[in-house]
């Protein structure tokens, strides 16, 4: 069998390692587009505050790893894919046939049209080499705007502050994570920051950055007029990488369409990552952009190539962001439904629970670290509340008390007792 991974993340570099467990004498082909050994976009932040360095980020630490497992390596990217002769192009002109393909592509930072965005000192936050370039002018005392305080800006935010810049964060939307946190949420993480020293500047826009005195910039916002920068860092969202895919007639909508055996055609061609558009735990289909889901999508999708049926049982769409030492996180659908509040504001506490009649659907939490696996735990499992449903509405601080409860009845139920 020949197998083609193309993406060197972590869905691929899973993929390929199951792929070698389950097939001793398949060739393995893993394409990768950026230089060096593949490594965990995750890990760029704790390279920016210095806490690791650039081989602390590797996806795998021992040398010539990929060279045992005979995986062969291949730098490139993808540019167009031939169902019909099962091959794939590359920008270089090389040709890769295959009886099985992963595509495993990740996601590109989304470039806003504003003017000036090419700029020296003008970088995403994506990419190794943006993160060497960041480091460069990200210096102690540095001016520094970022633009976008969604979850991806927020993780960026961490790591400026820790270098200890004089941070600008602008904002769009109202409030800041507005997909991750309703407005109480943004509202009492946009506090902690600012006193934290960080200015953020939300319902802003950037309209423009030019060039400044020496090596400075000068930057455009509305409202805010023009604020000079030695920095400019944009984190204004992501993309799926799927151009390739142009013509080739599979389901692309945020990302490549699968099914709950990651597969894209029903037959030879399956996705994982950032960029597969897979089952979601509530029955739909959605993109979910975190590590693990990655890890997992390629070890299944890797079973299925070697003629195995494992299943995706789907994504709980679940963040958790360290925000300047401020914990939050966000699970299912809290958005809908009826809904239950404590909100400790001087204290930078909150929790909401969501509630699909005694079932809950969603919550948003700051500050409450020990409560994640409880209401992680009710949510996945779809456990009826019962009684508790009314005790979580009058203080739904209380959600670990009730996940014990609901784990403990159903073995009450079966021992036939109360």
């Amino acid at each position: 069998m020949r197998y083609v991974i193309v993406g060197a993340g972590p869905a691929g570099v899973v993929a390929a390692e199951t792929l070698r467990g389950r097939d001793a004498g398949g060739e393995i082909a893993l394409i990768g587009d950026e230089p060096g050994e593949p490594y965990a976009r995750m890990a760029i932040p704790y390279v920016l505050t210095g806490k690791i360095g650039e081989s602390g980020a590797r996806l795998r630490k021992t040398k010539d790893h990929y060279r045992a497992l005979g995986i062969r390596t291949v730098p490139g990217r993808a540019a167009r894919l031939d169902r019909g002769k099962k091959e794939l192009a590359l920008a270089d002109g090389t040709k890769l046939t295959f009886d099985s393909l992963l595509i495993a592509t990740g996601a590109h930072a989304i470039k806003p049209p504003v003017p000036g965005l090419d700029l020296p000192g003008v970088h995403h936050c994506w990419t190794m080499a943006d993160a060497r370039a960041i480091a460069k002018r990200a210096s102690k005392g540095a001016e520094v705007v970022l633009v976008g305080a969604g979850f991806i800006g927020c993780i960026i935010l961490e790591s400026l502050v820790e270098r200890g810049v004089k941070l600008s964060v602008v904002e769009s939307e109202s409030r800041m994570l507005p997909k991750m946190m309703d407005e109480a949420g943004g509202e009492m993480i946009a506090r902690w920051c600012a006193a934290k020293g960080v200015k953020v500047l939300t319902a802003t826009r950037l309209k423009g950055v030019a060039q400044g005195k020496g090596e400075r910039l000068a930057v455009t916002l509305d409202p805010g007029g023009t604020v000079p920068a030695d920095l400019v860092v944009i984190a204004t969202g992501v993309k799926a990488n799927t151009d390739f895919l142009a013509g080739s007639n599979l389901k692309l909508e945020d990302g490549v369409r699968v099914d709950d055996r990651l597969c894209a055609d029903g037959n030879s061609i399956y996705a994982a990552g950032d960029c597969a558009q897979g089952p979601d735990f509530s029955g739909g289909f959605m993109v979910h952009a975190i590590q693990p889901t990655a890890a997992e999508h390629g070890r299944i999708a890797a079973v299925n190539m070697t003629g195995g049926d494992a299943r995706y049982k789907g994504s709980l769409i679940m963040n958790v962001l360290d925000t300047a030492g401020l914990i939050s996180a966000s699970f299912g659908h809290w958005e809908r439904g009826e809904e239950a509040r404590a909100l400790d504001a001087k204290a930078f506490r909150y929790v909401k629970l969501a509630f699909d009649g005694d079932r809950l659907a969603g919550a948003l939490t700051i500050g409450l670290t020990d409560h994640v696996g409880a209401i992680r735990g009710l949510i996945q499992t779809r456990a009826a509340l019962g009684g508790w449903k009314a005790k979580l509405m009058r203080d739904p601080t209380r959600v670990a008390e009730a996940f014990v409860a609901s784990s403990c009845a159903p073995r009450a139920q079966a021992r036939g007792t109360s």
